[in-house]
């Protein structure tokens, strides 16, 4: 008798413990749903007061930086390495028994961990789901869409092996006129690499050619395109007019930073200028007479670090676009990456 009751006894206190439990962790997640801070270690960027998320400000200022370096580099890798050249480091706090955690150089696991996390953007993350949260966001729009883009076009290369190769650097942007898309592909002929972008229906295996379907080298295309976007950026009234700011300020400095950037565009190396070139480049629409390079031109502020706040009239949907006039041919036989 004694053990059954024991039993018993036992048996009610562990259905206790897990009723509770579970009232815990739906109070956790309804909360979480309303966008509250439900404690831990706050974000580098963050303070905790009266149970709300305050933004401080010099930590915010290294986080804006952190996303508009990657937005830049297009590599965690480097940017780790910018950070550790600036002796930039990592949140430090102290524990209940008075020892100091972080404040070390940011590895690059962090980093990661950082540029997906959606408290920057003012919100708050449970179980997959993000809800608005009660403070306010450190990181904008524009800056976000362009991290979370290079970070997912890294992923794709990283999974796909295309990073033993040479980069090709207007891959996922380029279209044929029956809007195909051109993928990098290469032949080899006596030892020597040649690279092309190729209209899909002409490596489907499926598929016959189209009239409209190209073949083209990957360092003429490359060429065109890159150098227009170059004259674009040197181009002072083209770019007042495609980002009209509403402060002058920043205009000029926008301008400017433009100007840097075409300038040395071409010691600037591949990684970076692909990182550039994604964020800024909606596609690229290739005929046999014209290149159409359509740009997003109101993300230029977050990739050249510039605060930039468009006026009403400019819009992120806003698409400026580049002609280039060109006679463009097939060119030979080449097989498609493995």
């Amino acid at each position: 008798m004694g053990c059954l009751t024991l039993n018993v006894l036992l048996s009610f206190a562990q259905f206790e413990r897990e009723v509770i439990g579970e009232r815990i962790r739906d109070k956790i997640a309804a909360s979480k749903k309303k966008g509250m801070w439900m404690g831990g270690v706050p974000p580098l960027g963050y303070r905790v007061q009266d149970r709300k998320l305050v933004i401080i400000d010099s930590e915010a200022e290294l986080v804006r930086s952190i996303f508009r370096c990657y937005a830049e580099l297009g590599s965690v890798r480097l940017l780790q390495e910018e950070l550790a050249a600036q002796g930039s480091k990592s949140k430090s706090w102290r524990s209940a028994s008075g020892r100091v955690i972080g404040g070390k150089p940011f590895s690059r696991g962090a980093l990661y961990l950082m540029l997906r996390n959606r408290t920057y953007r003012g919100e708050i993350g449970h179980k997959g789901q993000s809800h608005p949260g009660e403070h306010p966001p450190i990181i904008d729009r524009p800056l976000w869409d362009a991290v979370q883009t290079r970070l997912a076009g890294n992923t794709t290369e990283r999974t796909s092996g295309t990073r033993t190769h040479q980069p090709s650097l207007l891959a996922g942007m380029l279209f044929d006129a029956d809007g195909n898309r051109m993928t990098p592909s290469y032949s080899v002929k006596k030892g020597r690499r040649y690279r092309y972008y190729v209209s899909r229906p002409l490596i489907a295996q499926d598929q016959r050619e189209s009239s409209t379907a190209l073949r083209v080298p990957a360092g003429e295309i490359e060429h065109l395109v890159t150098s227009r976007v170059r004259r674009w950026l040197l181009d002072p009234g083209r770019i007042y007019q495609a980002t009209r700011l509403a402060d002058p300020s920043a205009q000029r400095r926008l301008i400017a930073r433009a100007g840097e950037m075409g300038k040395s565009w071409t010691e600037l190396p591949g990684t970076r200028q692909r990182a550039f070139l994604t964020t800024l480049v909606d596609h690229i629409d290739v005929g046999a007479d014209q290149i159409d390079v359509h740009l997003r031109a109101t993300r230029l502020g977050a990739l050249l670090d510039v605060a930039a706040t468009p006026l009403p009239s400019a819009t992120e949907d806003e698409i400026q676009i580049l002609s280039i006039p060109v006679r463009l041919r097939r060119s030979g036989r080449a097989r498609s990456r493995p």
